[in-house]
């Protein structure tokens, strides 16, 4: 136990109360008990898993890192999966997985990495006042999950602001905007996955039959779905826009491609004229002007006519 707490009647009673009091505290109904464990294993939930009859399900979901966001329910408690995500100076995404079980006078955090900023939870809690107990409590995690999406899909829509800029002012075939795109698909991708799942989580909590919050709690938790769902259609349309920026840049990598190979063609063709000339002349036979000099200065005059039009017949149709 790294952290406790113990609320009655919605006010905070004590902090870090010795683990062996744990039992003699939850024999009191009136009371709310809040532990925190870091990175802790089985054995190290075996107190709990007597205190609070946890199904070993329960305990091996909450231990095991990876796991998807989800909710389950056993006997007599549940067991909420979630992630927090943040992103570093870079822009890659980190996430930080929790396991909240939730019993009827308990809530039980489980910070499977440090990187979880408990503190700013427990700032959530503090800065309102108790509706109900356990509710209260998972509420407070749940919408300081709900706004971390919010926060990094606004730093990524700021990051795929300027690479749109980025695409019309570095060349076309600029690696740092393709590893900008590239890195901006990964995270994009990687919030996708942790906020996606989250509406399956919350939509079992809104049910009427849910036995983990009062009635009055409904309206807190259909607020955390609502972050969560325009959360959700920030990274589709986050998602959309890097792909579209990508397709932007193959697209001008394309159109270059073809301007350089439309110039690389009129300037054969320009090029295919005195070959054709001096060629002709080049014969070993008698052609107009043979042995003569006035031959040597038609063909030079043909020469330079000839690629002149032509340069300025494409000049004007902007192939040059």
């Amino acid at each position: 136990m790294t952290r406790s707490r113990v609320y009655r009647e919605g006010r905070l009673e004590s902090e870090d109360f010795p683990p062996g009091r744990l039992t003699a505290t939850l024999a009191d109904p009136g009371t709310v008990v809040w532990v925190d464990l870091a990175a802790p294993d089985e054995d190290d939930l075996a107190r709990l898993t007597e205190a609070l009859e946890l199904h070993p399900l329960a305990v091996e979901d909450a231990v095991q890192q990876h796991q998807r966001p989800k909710f389950s329910h056993y006997p007599g408690h549940g067991l909420v999966i979630c992630h927090a995500v943040e992103a570093d100076d870079s822009g890659e995404l980190i996430a930080h997985e929790l396991a909240v079980i939730v019993a009827e006078q308990t809530v039980v955090t489980v910070r499977k990495d440090p990187g979880f900023d408990m503190d700013k939870v427990v700032e959530r809690w503090d800065s309102g006042t108790m509706v109900d107990g356990v509710g209260y409590l998972l509420h407070g995690i749940l919408d300081y999950v709900a706004d971390s999406y919010l926060d990094v899909a606004q730093l990524l829509d700021d990051r795929v602001e300027a690479l749109e800029d980025e695409v019309f002012t570095q060349p076309p075939n600029s690696l740092a905007v393709q590893r900008e795109s590239l890195s901006l698909h990964k995270s994009v991708g990687g919030l996708r996955r942790k906020v996606t799942p989250m509406r399956e989580v919350i939509a079992p909590l809104l049910r009427p039959d849910n036995p983990i919050y009062d009635e009055r709690m409904r309206p807190y938790f259909q607020d955390v779905l609502d972050h969560v769902i325009w959360a959700s259609e920030q990274v589709e349309s986050l998602r959309d826009l890097v792909a579209t920026i990508r397709d932007t840049q193959l697209n001008l990598q394309g159109n270059r491609m073809n301007l350089i190979m439309k110039k690389v063609t009129s300037w054969a063709a320009i090029i295919a004229v005195p070959t054709a000339i001096t060629g002709f002349y080049g014969q070993n036979l008698p052609v107009p002007g043979f042995e003569r000099v006035w031959g040597f200065w038609l063909s030079t005059v043909v020469i330079a006519v000839t690629s002149i039009a032509l340069y300025a017949t494409f000049k004007r149709k902007d192939w040059l």
